[in-house]
């Protein structure tokens, strides 16, 4: 319409052209009449051409509107829903390089299991809105320190933790297996001035403790439930195996599997407890407790135990592929 318009001037503007351009000295008032009829149709097609511009523009901003206002729905929402999936899970999804799909596969995790000794009667002790502050406030501040190392959170089930580390991501059985554990340490470590803030806002008679259990192998991974309801979680003897370590774990200690002390040994010091039988549990487990960091001397005696034993040139291949791996973990 807009092309119409200007060519509907050019042709007023060449006709008026034209009759100066003929040697017409004066213009009859039926040339000038016909002019002034042909600029008023213009103008009148110009204000309509106008009004439908200004219509079509509302329209747009209110599309506009309507659009930066569902964004913004759907962010909040995205953001809600962030806080029921661990932030691996909700990357994958909302990024598209994964599917929503009940399916699961197998691999080598590093899982752990942690609650609060003595939680059950802390609840009788408290007024209800006192025990869902302070079990908020200690499930904050365990996340973001699982979250700090790259777990993978699995569930809050009241007081009680599950969290594994090889799914999604993973840096390989070794690295998963020694986050895990240093998140164990740290969060053992935090436990400590936590009770000590909750004694004094709380009025807790005597401080809270926490136990916890994992081990390394190999579990089922993925989506499990329906076509209506999805669970991401792990299953399989490994979960089983962490959850029991916990259970048999003293308060306050972390209780490790002989396959997660295979794995973090040489970077972590450990006492052996023995075999223990477990329910559950068909033959009888050996486990340790993580004692906390070893220093690099102590990697270092280690080394020097391996050299003064005999000539380097003596020892097998197995013993030299342990010295290299001794020696990297020290460098490393």
């Amino acid at each position: 319409m807009s092309n119409d318009l200007f060519t509907d001037e050019m042709k007023i503007q060449e006709s008026w052209q034209q009759l100066i351009d003929d040697g017409n000295s004066t213009l009859s008032i039926e040339n000038s009449v016909a002019f002034l009829d042909a600029y008023k149709r213009l103008l009148k097609n110009t204000k309509r051409l106008v009004r439908h511009s200004d219509r079509v523009e509302n329209k747009l901003k209110i599309a506009a509107k309507a659009e930066t206002e569902k964004s913004e729905q759907l962010e909040n929402l995205s953001k809600q829903l962030s806080k029921y999936l661990s932030p691996q899970i909700y990357e994958q999804i909302f990024s598209g390089s994964t599917s929503v799909n009940v399916e699961s596969e197998r691999k080598k995790l590093t899982v752990f299991f942690s609650d609060i000794v003595g939680f059950t009667q802390l609840t009788e002790a408290l007024e209800s809105e006192s025990v869902v502050e302070l079990l908020n406030h200690y499930l904050t501040e365990m996340s973001s320190i699982a979250l700090k190392h790259g777990a993978t959170i699995d569930k809050f089930v009241g007081d009680a933790i599950m969290i594994f580390f090889g799914d999604p991501e993973s840096e390989g059985s070794e690295k998963d297996a020694l986050k895990c554990v240093n998140m164990a340490l740290e969060m053992q470590k935090k436990m400590s001035s936590l009770t000590s803030f909750w004694g004094k806002n709380f009025g807790l008679s005597r401080p809270l403790q926490i136990r916890m259990g994992i081990n390394t192998g190999y579990c089922t991974v993925g989506n499990f439930g329906s076509a209506d309801r999805i669970d991401y979680t792990a299953i399989g003897a490994g979960v089983n195996l962490a959850a029991r370590l916990e259970s048999a774990a003293k308060p306050g200690s972390i209780l490790i599997s002989s396959e997660t002390f295979l794995m973090i040994g040489d970077h972590l010091d450990c006492k052996e407890q023995g075999s223990i039988v477990l329910k559950g549990i068909s033959a009888p487990v050996t486990t340790y407790v993580v004692l906390g960091s070893r220093s690099k001397q102590d990697t270092i005696s280690k080394v020097q135990t391996f050299i003064d034993q005999s000539d380097i040139s003596d020892l097998s291949a197995s013993e030299l592929r342990e010295l290299q791996r001794i020696i990297s973990n020290m460098l490393s």
